[in-house]
This record gives C-alpha cells, sequence and structure tokens, in this order.
C-alpha cells in the first residue's frame, strides 16, 4: 500500500483528495502547511509527496528544496494556471510531476501511480548498475532512445538535447517518447492522449495542443533553433526524420 502525503491549505481539496486517495487503497497523511509536513516526513518517510505551491509558513517549493537535502522522494506539485515559473523552478529543483487546479481527480491518480511505476524503475536500475561487469549491472541500453540532438531514459527519466538537460513532467516525456520513437510519422492526437493518459481518462484535444507548446518552450530554452516537432495542421504531430 504505498504511502503519500498530501499538503494543501484549502481544507476542501485536501478532504476531497484524501478520500478518493484512500478510496483508491492509498495510505493518505495530510496537512495543511509544509513545515508541518516536513516534521512529519523526518519522523516517517513517505513513498510520494503531493504539494500545493502556494501555502502559507513554508511553501511547496521551499518544501521540496528542504526535503531535497536528505531524501529522494518522488513529489508531483498541485499548481495553479498562473504559477508556469514556479512549476519550471519545481521540475529543476527535483519535482517528478505537476497537475493544474481545477483538476480531475482520476487524473491526479493516473499521475501518481505513473511517478510511483517511473521511480521504482529507476531504482531497480539503480540496483542492477552494481551488479555487472565495471558496474554497469549489465544495463539494458534499449531503455535508451536517441534521435539526433535527443536522447530519452525513460529508466531514469532523463531528457537531453545536444547534452543539456530538459526538465519534463510525466506526461510531456510520454508523448516525447511516443513522437520520437518512429521520427517522420505522423501522431494523431488520439493517439498522443493514448500514449500519456490511461484510457479512463478523458482530455481535452487541446490538452495535447497544450503539451506541445510547453515541450518546444522548454527545448528553446536549451536551443532557441530547436525545431524537432513539427505540426501538420488538422493531423497531428510528428518528430523531425535525423538526417
Amino acid at each position: 500500500m504505498p504511502h503519500i502525503i498530501l499538503v494543501d491549505d484549502d481544507a476542501n481539496i485536501l478532504a476531497s483528495v484524501r478520500m478518493a486517495l484512500e478510496a483508491e487503497g492509498f495510505s493518505v497523511r495530510s496537512f495543511t502547511d509544509g513545515e508541518s509536513a516536513l516534521e512529519a516526513l523526518a519522523q516517517t518517510p513517505a513513498d510520494i509527496g503531493v504539494f500545493d505551491i502556494k501555502m502559507p509558513r513554508m511553501d511547496g517549493l521551499e518544501l521540496l528544496r528542504k526535503l531535497r537535502q536528505t531524501s529522494q522522494m518522488p513529489v508531483v506539485f498541485l499548481t495553479s494556471k498562473d504559477d508556469e515559473i514556479d512549476e519550471v523552478f519545481g521540475l529543476k529543483m527535483g519535482a517528478d510531476d505537476y497537475i493544474t487546479k481545477p483538476f480531475s481527480q482520476r487524473l491526479l491518480i493516473e499521475r501518481i501511480r505513473a511517478v510511483l511505476r517511473r521511480t521504482k524503475a529507476r531504482n531497480q536500475a539503480a540496483h542492477a548498475a552494481g551488479d555487472g561487469p565495471n558496474g554497469d549491472g549489465g544495463r539494458d541500453s534499449g531503455a535508451i532512445l536517441k534521435r539526433g540532438r535527443l536522447t530519452l531514459d525513460a529508466e531514469r527519466h532523463d531528457c537531453l538535447w545536444g547534452g543539456k538537460t530538459v526538465a519534463l513532467t510525466v506526461t510531456e516525456f510520454m508523448i516525447l517518447d511516443a513522437l520520437a520513437r518512429r521520427p517522420g510519422v505522423v501522431k494523431s492526437r488520439d493517439s498522443l492522449m493514448d500514449a500519456a493518459y490511461d484510457d479512463q481518462i478523458y482530455v481535452d484535444d487541446r490538452t495535447i495542443d497544450s503539451h506541445i507548446k510547453r515541450l518546444r518552450r522548454k527545448f528553446r530554452q536549451v536551443d532557441k533553433s530547436f525545431d524537432a516537432i513539427e505540426t501538420l495542421y488538422g493531423v497531428g504531430y510528428k518528430f523531425k526524420e535525423v538526417s
């Protein structure tokens, strides 16, 4: 039973999300501020944290910064639509994903499960790294996808462009992975939704468009000339074939 620590100063969100998580079999401790949550984590660690960004006493970013001094526990941020700068800082500081308010509880649960799966895979890969010759543990290079300047490591959730790190959420990583696996092949919005979301989750076409915009923006922060993701209007998106 995964143990979640949930932190949000909105009592209504705290109560409703806790009920939804417990109904799915998660064990949940909830707090209304980051300071109390940090003290609780020092006593009893959790498997994953869900933190609101804007909170009194200690906000989610400060909570994550202090947490990372002693723990690599995965963290999902709850953020408002106007918190894009905070979201970018959070990912660079070591958050694993974020979800924008107002949000579907089902979507939050699926994102939590996805982060937990990736964390488990990363831990298993790190453990295996000490088992093989030269410390490589017989690592499966198939987990690493390279397309030109792009490198995706699914086990570690690492994304590099020209050797520079690009901080992606779980959803953005899945969308990019789906595009990069078949360069030159057009992916419809429906197929990208299937790659990034559970089939029980409904998302609007515009959600995929928003993710693509964010992906381009993040890559252009490390390479202003980035143009590897192409739009075919009325059809979908494709990753440029590597020449």
